[in-house]
């Protein structure tokens, strides 16, 4: 049984409700939301499990791992990021768009959409780290906190991404 798509929400309510769930994450958890917090503290995590030394005299994952009283997976945004992917797929389901097919446009191959997409991806993870944070962190709660860094970090990602869209546009065609 086929069911047709529902629409996708307006985008307007949709910001509406992205603020509250940063306010609330203010209210209860005393601090904003971000994923690349949680990727760090899994990786912190994984160097810790296999070389427990190594980990320790490195001061980039010290500051993951804590005081060794608490477990960097214990760190509430790893869960933050494992609610968002179950509530995003339980999201499409709902909303009938679960499928499994490539994004792309007819001028491109599948294989060349993931090597862009992967390309992409490691841009954005180094460009994350070099920001010390992702958007979620950098704009939503930075920007929320009046964070002048923040505010300049969005600034620069809408200028990348407009100066870039000229480029891959015709990727998409």
């Amino acid at each position: 049984m086929s069911h047709k798509p529902k629409p996708y929400w307006n985008p307007y309510v949709s910001g509406v409700g992205l603020g509250l769930v940063l306010l609330a994450a203010f209210v209860v958890m005393g601090r904003g939301i971000g994923a690349s917090g949680a990727m760090t503290s899994l990786v912190a995590a994984g160097v810790q499990s296999i070389s427990d030394r190594h980990a320790e005299a490195n001061a980039f994952y010290v500051g993951y791992l804590g005081d060794g009283t608490v477990h960097p997976l214990k760190d509430w945004l790893v869960f933050e990021v494992i609610g968002v992917l179950i509530g995003g797929f339980i999201s499409g389901k709902m909303a009938h768009r679960v499928k499994i097919k490539v994004e792309k446009g007819t001028l491109i191959s599948n294989r060349k959409r993931f090597m862009f997409a992967f390309g992409g991806g490691v841009i954005m993870a180094f460009g994350t780290k070099l920001a010390r944070g992702c958007t979620s962190g950098q704009a939503l709660t930075g920007g929320a906190m009046m964070n002048v860094g923040s505010w300049l970090f969005m600034i620069a990602l809408f200028i990348g991404a407009y100066a870039m869209a000229g480029f891959v546009k015709r990727l998409w065609i």
